[in-house]
C-alpha cells in the first residue's frame, strides 16, 4: 500500500487526499507536526524529503515522490484526470505552475499565518499587505477564465482543477473575500460535487 507523508491542515497534502479519494486508491497516511518542526528533523530530511516539507507520496516500491502536482500529475497518469493529448497535458501543467507561482504563496501562506497563530511581526505584516494584492490578482486571473469555462482545462474536470481547489476554497480563512468572485464560487461548488470529493479535514 502507497503512504502519504501529511499534514492534515494542508492545502497541499489535501490536494493528494483528494485526488486519492476520487481515484479510490488506498493509501496510508503519515502525520506529521509541522508547527512542532517534525519535517525538518534529521531523520525526515534524510529519508523522506531533503526539503523538508509534505506531502510526499511513498510508493509500493519504496520510492519518495515530493511535491503535491507532481504528485497530482504521476497518480492522474492513464485517468480521466488528466488529458491524452499533448496540448491538454500542457494546459493542465499551465494552471498547475500558475497555482504554485501565484496563488499558493500568496493566497495559502496568509492562511497559514492565521490558522497555526503565527506571530504577526513588522515584517509579516508588511508582507501580508502585498500577498493580499497578489492573492487577489490570481482570485481574479481564475474569474475571468471561469466567466467563460466550467473547469479549467476543456472544460473537464482535472488534476488542474484539484491543484486550485485546495487553497481557493479556504482563502477565507486567509481573509480573502471569495464573494467578489461569483465564478469562482460556481467552479467551487461545481468541484464539490464531482465524485469521490473528500473535505480538507
Amino acid at each position: 500500500m502507497i503512504r502519504l507523508h501529511d499534514n492534515l491542515s494542508s492545502g497541499n497534502g489535501y490536494k493528494v487526499r483528494l485526488l486519492l479519494a476520487q481515484l479510490g486508491i488506498p493509501f496510508e497516511r503519515v502525520e506529521y507536526d509541522i508547527d512542532e518542526g517534525q519535517t525538518r528533523r534529521p531523520d525526515f530530511l534524510k529519508k523522506v524529503n531533503s526539503n523538508g516539507r509534505v506531502p510526499v507520496l511513498e510508493t509500493e516500491d519504496g520510492e519518495f515522490l515530493p511535491e503535491s502536482n507532481a504528485i497530482l500529475f504521476y497518480l492522474a497518469e492513464g485517468t480521466p484526470y488528466l488529458p491524452d493529448e499533448q496540448l491538454g497535458r500542457a494546459m493542465v501543467l499551465r494552471w498547475m505552475f500558475f497555482e504554485q507561482y501565484s496563488h499558493e504563496p500568496n493566497i495559502a501562506t496568509p492562511r497559514f499565518w492565521i490558522t497555526h497563530h503565527v506571530e504577526m511581526t513588522e515584517g509579516r505584516r508588511a508582507e501580508l499587505e502585498t500577498k493580499r494584492k497578489l492573492g487577489y490578482d490570481a482570485l481574479e486571473v481564475m474569474e475571468r477564465y471561469l466567466r467563460n469555462s466550467e473547469f479549467f482545462v476543456g472544460d473537464r474536470y482535472s488534476v488542474a482543477d484539484v491543484a486550485l481547489y485546495a487553497y481557493t476554497h479556504v482563502a477565507e480563512e486567509g481573509g480573502f473575500d471569495l464573494a467578489r468572485f461569483p465564478s469562482i464560487n460556481a467552479w467551487l461548488g461545481r468541484v464539490a460535487t464531482q465524485p469521490g470529493h473528500v473535505p480538507i479535514t
